[in-house]
């Protein structure tokens, strides 16, 4: 199973509300609560944030870093190259022009090359080849 499939799955379990999703070797097991039960999971949901809340210090600290960050527009599917034998679009050190294609992000089943908004030096690739990302997640950060 590679990354594609395990993505489409989790798209699935989040589109059909399911709770359990489980890939044991060969073998995937997926579940649905009854609708009495998914009816009282948004209220657990609700009382977690607060508790949450806490310990967002982590995030303060990667918005305190000097630069740009170029974000994902969409949830997706990161891709440092344009194929898997190709070399990366960029690295870290490489000197971007505004314009130039930093990584594509696979969202729906089509290839969205996301380009740099600024000139700069790349400092750093927040998210690995193959991952998947959510929308206005940081990729890259440029100074």
């Amino acid at each position: 199973m590679n990354i594609k499939d395990i993505a489409a799955l989790a798209e699935i379990v989040r589109k059909n509300e399911l709770t359990k999703l489980e890939i044991n070797g060969e073998s995937i097991v997926i579940e649905r609560a009854p609708a009495a039960v998914q009816a009282a999971a948004p209220a657990a949901a609700q009382l977690a944030v607060p508790e949450q809340m806490h310990t967002a210090e982590p995030i303060a600290e990667v918005q305190e870093k000097e630069g740009v960050y170029v974000k994902s527009p969409a949830v997706g599917v990161f891709y440092a190259a344009p194929s898997p034998d190709s070399k990366p679009f960029v690295a870290v050190g490489d000197t971007v022009r505004r314009g130039d294609t930093l990584c594509i992000i696979e969202a729906m089943k089509l290839m969205n090359e996301i380009n740099s908004d600024v000139d700069g030096k790349i400092v750093e690739i927040c998210v690995g080849n193959g991952q998947v990302v959510e929308y206005d997640q940081p990729l890259f950060r440029i100074v």
